[in-house]
């Protein structure tokens, strides 16, 4: 065999290796995924809650317990997580919101959240009514002339 083909077959068997390691690895992960969730829609409960501030921030900024700093893995520590800052009852918590849902919580009004421990599950009921959207953008001057231009030339404008 030519020293070619022998280099792309010993390519080929580590290519195989590495998928079939990162399959495996991808199921196992799943089912642990899969076993968190159950666990967390076990322990859901609705609560009403006055959401103070929202940001995305390290978990050592965060204002979460140290138990929990500690129990998070040293490769999570570095990345921003989105923390939401709430007054539940007479107390004021640093939860930790899903991403799906972290834009839709409204800051300085009253919700209903779904929580489980720490963690924001989802937001049911908004009491207030929601922000107005806002105003729409000014055009710029490249954008106007060219409307004018078409207006001008009898074209239909873009939007």
């Amino acid at each position: 065999m030519s020293p070619v083909t022998i280099t792309l077959l010993v390519i080929l068997v580590v290519l195989i290796a590495v998928i079939t390691a990162l399959y495996f690895l991808g199921k196992k992960a799943q089912k642990k995924q899969a076993e968190q969730q159950e666990m967390l829609n076990a322990n859901r409960q609705t609560i009403s809650m006055l959401i103070i501030d929202k940001k995305r921030m390290k978990i050592r900024e965060s204002g979460l317990p140290q138990m929990v700093i500690d129990q998070t893995p040293k490769l999570m520590r570095g990345s921003k997580l989105p923390i939401v800052k709430a007054k539940v009852g007479p107390q004021i918590l640093s939860l930790i919101s899903d991403e799906k849902v972290f834009d839709s919580i409204p800051v300085k009004r009253e919700v209903k959240a779904v929580v489980s421990g720490i963690y924001i599950l989802e937001v049911k009921g908004l009491h207030a009514s929601k922000t107005p959207p806002p105003p729409p953008k000014k055009k710029g001057f490249f954008k106007r002339a060219v409307e004018t231009l078409q207006e001008k030339g009898g074209a239909k404008p873009l939007k």
